[in-house]
């Protein structure tokens, strides 16, 4: 058995607002493995970012707080941690790809000291040197003339060139996690495509182990091995690749991949809508007393309604939280 990198348990994170507590991650437990690509995956405000922001101790305090659970980066609790120890693990093991680089990098200073500015605090070498490496990081993610792009500011690079900048800034100090937060989000396909295989050149290279938070199950597919799937906070299913798409358990997973448009799926004339999933998130103010996907799903039982279901084993590796699995436990199959 592959030995963990990082270990979330039984995490929490509130945001207390004038209208109430919001619970946006609620009781997520995850693991990733050492040199192991993890996808992410759910609709937006499910609660993947937060989840990603608590590892590196970055939730805004007021309004955000960890409520509970513990979370273990080598054997090592990041919770217990000082401000000040944390802060030598950010960028240096653990880089983070924000979603949006043009609102993440700085518009008033050069890309080259961006880059270089985590090497000269995590490894104290002088500011000639860390340029002298950002030089070759920028070649390395691609970008023509590194030399030039050096002294230009993101406002004069182009989305994909500014996130090309943000994948060298994630790398320069060769960390053991990277966490890549919607890393395609606006960039057009062959971009996209483009950055997704420098990543995964770069994760092959280093070795380092990925997080890869998204809700392009496209993506997914291009890139993870495993992948965990979050609605309304909480995680409800977990499973390899092939299980997911093959043999997705929870009615939530189904209907993203029944939404997902499809390669000739107008052959011989026929026009068919897309699936959707009927309903909104229910609000993170409102506690559930109930499963939270209930109002959506078009399998629910009584139950459904009264009492939230746990996450379960259901085949060797995937497990979820969906009271299906005791009903299909009885009469023998997985419906």
């Amino acid at each position: 058995m592959e030995e963990n990198l990082l270990e979330i348990e039984d995490l929490s994170v509130h945001f207390h607002t004038p209208e109430g507590i919001g619970r946006a991650v609620d009781h997520v437990s995850l693991s990733i493995a050492k040199g192991e690509t993890l996808g992410l995956v759910g609709e937006s405000g499910c609660g993947k970012s937060v989840t990603s922001l608590s590892i590196l101790g970055l939730i805004p305090s007021p309004p955000g707080r960890i409520h509970s659970g513990h979370i273990y980066f080598d054997g090592k609790d990041l919770r217990s941690m000082g401000e000040n120890a944390l802060r030598h693990v950010r960028g240096r093991d653990i880089s983070m790809i924000f979603q949006e680089p043009m609102t993440s990098l700085n518009p008033v200073l050069p890309i080259g000291r961006q880059v270089a500015e985590p090497l000269m605090v995590h490894h104290r070498i002088s500011r000639q040197a860390a340029l002298e490496e950002a030089v070759q990081w920028l070649n390395r993610v691609k970008i023509p003339a590194p030399e030039k792009r050096l002294h230009e500011y993101p406002h004069q690079l182009s989305g994909g060139m500014r996130q090309r900048v943000m994948i060298a800034m994630a790398m320069v100090c060769r960390p053991r996690l990277l966490i890549a937060d919607e890393p395609t989000t606006a960039l057009d396909v062959s971009i996209q495509s483009q950055i997704l295989s420098l990543m995964e050149g770069l994760r092959h290279e280093t070795g380092m182990s990925l997080l890869l938070i998204t809700h392009d199950l496209g993506v997914v597919a291009q890139m993870a091995k495993r992948v965990v799937v979050m609605y309304a906070g909480q995680v409800v299913e977990v499973a390899g690749l092939q299980d997911l798409f093959e043999r997705p358990f929870h009615p939530y997973t189904q209907g993203l991949l029944k939404s997902i448009p499809r390669l000739g799926s107008r052959a011989a004339g026929k026009k068919e809508r897309l699936k959707e999933i009927k309903g909104t998130v229910p609000s993170l103010l409102d506690p559930v007393s109930g499963c939270k996907f209930a109002d959506r799903c078009p399998r629910v039982f009584d139950v459904c309604r009264e009492r939230q279901p746990e996450l379960e084993a259901i085949r060797d590796g995937q497990q979820a939280r969906c009271w299906k699995t005791q009903f299909s436990e009885r009469s023998g199959r997985y419906a």
